[in-house]
């Protein structure tokens, strides 16, 4: 179990670390609050959910641009103005709370109307694919070096006996790191000057420090700018549970109830952002190791998730990490990303929607190409408003309204068990029921 903890733990590290390194948020307080997020969502979700939660690529468009507004507009530094961006995620956070009372007042089944595989599982076949660019850039650094930890992975899984079989991307990440290491691929230099032992956070870089002399027009300019990223999260959120639930066999949407994983996921969101830290989210790459090893044990992610904690007082470690070649990353993200999106075609094929039906044509393909074509034709995102939302939100909204909007809704939740969301909601590891 501790080997399967530290794969959750490499397996979410690379795109974890990569949101504080392009926003200028702590790496270390990055690892802490992923590590507490999860162990919070874990608590809010009765202790039955195996995800993971890590920093959220959703939030950068708002990061970026309350940052600037800062910068231009106010005169203050990246590391002054990333604070205020805090303040709107914060309050993003706390929008998960509505949304998870709507599914407790109302129910699922009227909640999850708006929410139907046709729309949910091009969402997740858009996450897997938006993501991809940043696995094969990193994978181009060497592709030597990322097709050793894809081949490592493959070799492991398919023909792997006992323990290898079950910590193939561990395995693909510490052989590829250790083989680049032997040819001076990766620099060790920030290693030897790094602490051993670290406070994760500085007081002056949390959201609290705003409050000392605040600007109000500036607060209230990153709420306006950054909450109406939570609406595509969300939706990002119920896809992942969606992912989850498929890949495991479990209705987690009944039991614990969506309206428990909101709130563990916007809890864990608004905490962090308190303290410096990025959004949290359900991680697709985590949902990826379960789908390969097969474990499913929610105790499994909670390690990892102690790890995170432990290691994010180690400044020595983090740099460690962070020496970790881009490739190696890469290999493993091509994996990973990869069984995102195949699990959204598992939904659709699962659930069988009907492709014949124009209305589901329309909005599957306009969940796609916009997610995928904002994301590589419109600098990640277009402006709207006093907002900068990504494809992925522009797609999720524009799905969710085409559906609520046009003739021929045959979605209805909680009719057919195993239809919803494309789960077999009867263990799928019981033989008998395989046979059935």
């Amino acid at each position: 179990m501790t080997l399967l903890g530290f794969q959750h733990l490499f397996a979410m590290f690379g795109a974890t670390i990569l949101v504080p390194v392009i926003t200028g948020l702590s790496v270390s307080a990055t690892l802490l609050f992923a590590g507490l997020g999860t162990l919070i969502f874990h608590l809010c979700s009765k202790f039955k959910v195996p995800a993971f939660l890590g920093s959220s690529f959703a939030f950068l468009g708002g990061y970026a641009a309350v940052s600037q507004m800062g910068m231009d507009s106010y005169g203050l530094t990246l590391q002054q103005a990333l604070p205020y961006a805090c303040i709107g995620v914060f309050c993003a956070g706390l929008v998960y709370f509505i949304l998870a009372g709507l599914f407790a007042a109302f129910g699922a089944k009227k909640v999850m109307k708006f929410f139907p595989p046709v729309v949910t599982g091009p969402i997740i076949i858009a996450i897997g694919l938006t993501l991809s660019g940043s696995a094969i850039q990193n994978c181009a650094q060497n592709w030597w070096i990322a097709l050793l930890a894809v081949a490592i992975i493959v070799v492991c899984n398919i023909w792997g006996k006992g323990m290898i079989k079950i910590v193939p991307i561990l395995l693909g990440v510490l052989g590829s790191y250790i083989v680049a290491a032997c040819f001076g691929l990766a620099d060790f230099s920030g290693v030897k000057d790094a602490a051993w032992v670290g406070l994760p956070f500085q007081w002056g870089n949390t959201a609290f420090a705003v409050f000392k002399n605040p600007n109000w027009s500036l607060i209230v300019a990153a709420i306006i700018a950054i909450v109406p990223i939570s609406l595509a999260t969300m939706v990002e959120h119920i896809g992942d549970m969606c992912a989850i639930s498929s890949t495991v066999g479990i209705n987690y949407l009944e039991e614990p109830g969506l309206h428990r994983t909101l709130m563990g996921d916007g809890l864990a969101t608004a905490l962090a952002s308190l303290f410096g830290a990025p959004a949290n989210t359900t991680y697709g790459e985590n949902t990826g190791v379960l789908n390969i090893t097969k474990v499913f044990d929610p105790r499994v992610i909670r390690l990892a998730a102690v790890f995170a904690i432990v290691l994010s007082f180690c400044p020595k470690f983090a740099a460690l990490i962070g020496a970790m070649p881009a490739a190696t990353i890469g290999g493993v993200s091509l994996v990973l990303y990869g069984m995102i999106s195949a699990v959204g075609i598992r939904n659709l094929i699962e659930n069988q929607v009907d492709f014949t039906e124009s209305r589901n044509l329309i909005i599957a393909a306009l969940i796609l190409v916009l997610a995928i074509g904002i994301k590589y034709g419109a600098n990640d995102a277009i402006s709207i408003g006093f907002t900068s939302l990504s494809g992925l939100a522009v797609a999720a909204l524009v799905g969710i309204i085409l559906n609520a909007i046009l003739p021929g809704k045959d979605y209805d939740f909680g009719k057919n068990a195993t239809g919803d969301m494309a789960v077999n909601f009867g263990s799928t590891r019981d033989p008998e029921k395989k046979a059935d």
